[in-house]
């Protein structure tokens, strides 16, 4: 059965907004919330950037059924592995078992804030893999030292752990993620409806393959393909853009050009549920079994109210 998630934007939502949405999604029957990990937003126009491992504990204690995961915290830059294994073990004891750690490789939009050099794909790549080793290692118990080409840790135990293993998600888009996610991590997540990434995976193993879908709930096409353009847009620059840019000024820049009518193709717009539900068929006939439902801009109540009165029944 496919389950829904309701996204939460950290770059469009301050801290308190965050834990109310995730309430009413848990009220309005949605199965999971998704929060994005940022230290920017991509656009001026979304406002905010709190830290999501804040916001994470307040969720965990605020709801009491709903799946809680990261989509995605980028664990090899701005954070040493070893501090995530910490936070992640800390929100599962804390949520009593619904977290899940989803991971990427990250945006120097993010990871550049330290000072430290931003690295190719393919070494990214390597530094994720050599992360959720340390994730696993640390989770175990125990005292544990690890000594490996891009990190070291130094006699650490986590104290705190939860009952059941954390399942880690891995970001993908194209063939050499997917990999990496065969190797090391228990399922996917991905922003496009590409079925040869699920099948990709699922060739080797079985597991969870997560994916985003927008859906710019408004009174009109036209109010929902504006919404999504006022604080969406950089979506249509692709993936090999967002992940290079530097700064928010960056994606101002690039994204000037975006009109509301070139996000038509990737997103639902409107009140129309029948548009909605053929955006999430896409993914779900892509073999996607765990799709976010993500609406942009500032109506989120509207949005929730629309998803458990029309969209959900239909679901």
């Amino acid at each position: 059965m496919v389950q829904f998630g309701y996204k939460l934007m950290t770059e469009e939502h301050g801290p308190a907004a965050l834990i109310e949405n995730a309430v009413a999604a848990e009220a309005a029957g949605f199965d999971f919330v998704s929060i994005s990990d940022h230290f920017h937003p991509w656009l001026e126009s979304q406002g905010h950037a709190p830290f999501a491992w804040s916001v994470l504990g307040g969720i965990a204690q605020a709801t009491s059924r709903i799946g809680i995961a990261t989509g995605l915290t980028c664990p090899i830059i701005r954070y040493h592995p070893a501090i995530i294994a910490q936070a992640a073990a800390t929100i599962g004891v804390m949520s009593k078992g619904r977290f899940t750690l989803a991971v990427g490789a990250g945006e120097r939009l993010n990871e550049h804030v330290t000072g430290e050099r931003w690295p190719s794909t393919p070494q990214r790549h390597a530094m994720l893999g050599e992360a959720i080793e340390i994730f696993r290692m640390l989770w175990k118990g125990g005292v544990h030292s690890f000594e490996g080409d891009w990190y070291v840790v130094d006699h650490a135990r986590l104290y705190d752990l939860p009952d059941e293993p954390i399942d880690v998600i891995v970001g993908v888009s194209g063939p050499a993620s997917v990999a990496l996610a065969v190797e090391a991590a228990d399922g996917i997540m991905a922003t496009e409806p590409k079925a040869e990434l699920v099948e990709g995976f699922r060739k080797a193993k079985q597991g969870p393959a997560y994916a985003e879908a927008v859906l710019s709930y408004a009174e009109t096409e036209q109010a929902g393909l504006e919404q999504a353009h006022q604080t969406f847009r950089f979506s249509a620059l692709g993936w090999p853009v967002n992940s290079e840019l530097r700064d928010v000024e960056g994606f101002e820049s690039a994204s000037r050009f975006v009109r509301p009518e070139d996000l038509a193709d990737a997103i639902a717009a409107g009140p129309d549920v029948e548009a909605h539900l053929a955006v999430i068929r896409r993914y779900v006939d892509a073999g996607f079994d765990h799709v976010v439902l993500s609406c942009p801009g500032q109506h989120q109540k509207r949005f929730i109210e629309f998803f458990e009165t029309e969209l959900r029944p239909r679901l």
